[in-house]
């Protein structure tokens, strides 16, 4: 049984963690605010520009059979090498996130290079890693890593993007990598962030939706000066969106995985202080019977 002066010592030693807990709690809620706010800023912007790839593709298409091929960045080549570019976070302290990435991209490495390996390929996997965890995963497994990118903040912006998205983009058209796939937490809200693995290369046009359809359908659009060319000129700018969008969703996620982490944790040694409190009062009362059973006895002895 350890003493009242140890115990006492416990207290005063969870009290004060609990007090940090409870500041960085604190802080990471108001950037998670702040996060969360640029992320629902970003998404209607990332909407649109999707939209208008969508719809510029199949209108340079209609008189480009060949569109794929005059774009390299559309051009499908048989895989001989993955690259997945992973944003992790690039702090600790978010519970089970960055583990949660890492995770999830090790699987799909997996998966794509057994569908292959049933095609009778054997590709190579090759890394851009965004984040300190996501750098010391690839780097403790002894993965092929090309680049690397840390401390991007808590306010990233679309400069950082382009500088990731370049380095994907180069390995690309240099054919080091045939496929890229970029891996990151999606936000959902406070306690949900999701790892998605979403193509980055070569660029898949995304699909239109029915009302889509009908809408460009009764809108007839104008292009100057023609859709090949206004398409060839934003794919690279997509790319950048798709990289800085995943950005913002990975802050967004660590700072609400970092507030509720910390919750948990500012709960539970409130808890282990309430248990040490009752511990310290049985300590003490037993202490105090001794001692009255001591005196008692000293005077029954007299």
């Amino acid at each position: 049984m350890p003493s009242t002066r140890e115990i006492r010592q416990r207290i005063r030693s969870v009290k004060n963690t609990a007090k940090i807990t409870k500041a960085m709690q604190m802080v990471a809620s108001s950037k998670m605010r702040r996060a969360q706010e640029r992320v629902e800023q970003a998404r209607p912007f990332a909407d649109q520009i999707r939209e208008l790839v969508s719809r510029l593709a199949t209108a340079a298409s209609n008189g480009n059979e060949d569109l794929a091929e005059d774009l390299v960045l559309l051009k499908q080549r048989p895989v001989r090498n993955i690259g997945i570019v992973l944003i992790s976070p690039d702090r600790g302290l978010c519970g089970a996130l960055p583990s949660n990435i890492n995770r999830h991209a090790a699987i799909t490495a997996r998966n794509e290079s057994q569908r292959l390996s049933e095609q009778g390929r054997s590709p190579g996997v090759e890394y851009v890693a965004v984040g300190r965890k996501g750098r010391d995963f690839v780097v403790r497994n002894e993965l092929d890593m090309v680049a690397e990118f840390t401390n991007y903040g808590d306010r990233p912006g679309l400069s950082d993007a382009t500088a990731i998205a370049q380095v994907a983009v180069d390995a690309f058209l240099k054919g080091e990598v045939d496929v890229v796939y970029l891996v990151y937490a999606k936000f959902v809200n406070t306690v949900t962030q999701t790892p998605v693995t979403v193509q980055l290369l070569p660029v898949q046009p995304p699909e239109k939706k029915e009302e889509d359809e009908q809408k460009d359908k009764a809108t007839e659009y104008i292009y100057e000066p023609d859709e090949q060319t206004i398409f060839k000129a934003l794919l690279p700018r997509y790319v950048d969106i798709q990289v800085y969008q995943a950005l913002l969703e990975a802050v967004a996620s660590q700072q609400s995985a970092q507030m509720v982490a910390m919750k948990n944790a500012t709960d539970n040694a409130n808890e282990l202080i309430q248990d040490l409190t009752l511990t310290y009062n049985k300590v003490r009362q037993a202490a105090i019977t001794t001692q009255i059973l001591e005196v008692v006895a000293g005077a029954e002895a007299l």
